[in-house]
């Protein structure tokens, strides 16, 4: 594995000899790296990291479906990496330029090749939950010594009230919250019944009246600042909340918690495109991603669990043994994934979901 890397190092030191640009083009999502990590890969390879950041899956799909626009590595979420795929955006990789896809986590992989069957276009950078975030002395002001357990203490209407004074923010993401409803109907987390659907909605629009804001990222801020008391959100963004308080010194103690009946399980994912312009440091650049001290230094820094198995001796135990990013043996087979829906259900979903925030 070695001389492999060796070699691909080699061939692109000659192409640098011969004047060719050594650079890699990376488009992520914000905040979703250790910045020291691309100065170290430029230090250790020659190559130059040009890095570029969106804050949506969309924006990202606007960009694929164009034209790579240049990008080299792209980091989409399993959801549109599938749709992706079938649309021909990406390049397989080249996994005698990966030797360290050793690292990865079998179960982690696994769950990515729902996706992406055989693991052929893309490989786990970042994997998450999206969970229950809490100011814990105002939630214990409103409901006593009782931990937030399950999804009835947020989704039901007269549960969600004892909240809505002190600010409740939720996600707006309609694969989040239509699995989760889903999955506590008892119904499949995955279905694309418009009758499930439905049913979904109809057990989230009890949550609107409490609810302050749908929104995907300022729940973050909000919860560091104590400007509200909950959240539903995802596992990484609510312990990033939880740092921010602590490096504010404001009193303000967040706590995320995986609810007893389970989760949805998000995965992000790197991937090449078709028309990555420099493929070969595209490869590397992943590589490099994949070495245990890489991983666990991203770890560290976004409080995100990674792809690669080996990393997690390295990382600090505060993160590595917290079991709502990384959850023992049985939470982790509470953890459900849901597909892409086709184009007709996601009309629907869309349909619902606005009724769902707006009762119309």
């Amino acid at each position: 594995m070695k001389s492999t890397l060796a070699l691909l190092l080699l061939a692109l030191g000659a192409g640098a000899a011969n004047g060719a640009e050594r650079v890699v083009n990376i488009f992520n999502w914000s905040d979703y790296i250790d910045p020291s990590v691309l100065e170290d890969f430029t230090r250790e390879t020659g190559v130059k990291v040009v890095y570029d950041t969106f804050d949506s899956n969309e924006v990202l799909e606007t960009r694929l479906l164009a034209g790579s626009a240049g990008y080299d590595v792209v980091v989409p979420s399993a959801t549109f990496l599938q749709r992706e795929i079938k649309a021909g955006v990406f390049q397989t990789l080249d996994k005698n330029q990966l030797p360290n896809l050793k690292n990865v986590w079998p179960e982690v992989a696994m769950r990515l090749s729902r996706y992406d069957p055989g693991n052929l276009y893309a490989v786990n950078y970042m994997w998450f939950t999206t969970g229950v975030a809490y100011n814990v002395a105002k939630i214990k002001e409103r409901i006593g010594d009782r931990p937030i357990l399950s999804w009835d203490q947020v989704l039901k209407p007269d549960n969600l009230r004892k909240f809505s004074d002190c600010g409740v923010y939720v996600l707006d993401s309609p694969e989040d919250l239509f699995a989760t409803a889903l999955n506590q109907l008892k119904l499949d987390p995955n279905s694309k019944d418009p009758s499930d659907i439905r049913r979904a909605a109809d057990l989230l629009s009890g949550m609107r009246r409490y609810v302050k804001k749908f929104h995907s990222s300022e729940y973050i801020n909000a919860l560091a600042n104590g400007d509200i008391c909950l959240a539903i959100g995802w596992a990484g963004d609510s312990f990033q909340a939880r740092n921010r308080a602590r490096e504010a010194a404001n009193g303000v103690d967040i706590n995320y918690v995986i609810p007893q009946e389970g989760a949805l399980m998000s995965l992000d994912n790197l991937a090449i495109p078709k028309d990555a312009p420099h493929p070969r440091e595209a490869h590397l650049f992943i590589d490099f991603l994949l070495r245990p001290d890489i991983a666990a230094r991203n770890t560290m820094v976004t409080n995100f669990a990674n792809g690669v198995a080996a990393s997690r001796p390295l990382i600090d135990k505060e993160i590595a043994e917290h079991p709502a990013i990384y959850p023992d043996l049985p939470a982790m087979k509470k953890l459900f994934t849901v597909t892409a829906p086709d184009l007709p259900i996601q009309k629907i979903v869309t349909r619902e979901w606005t009724r769902v925030k707006t009762g119309r």
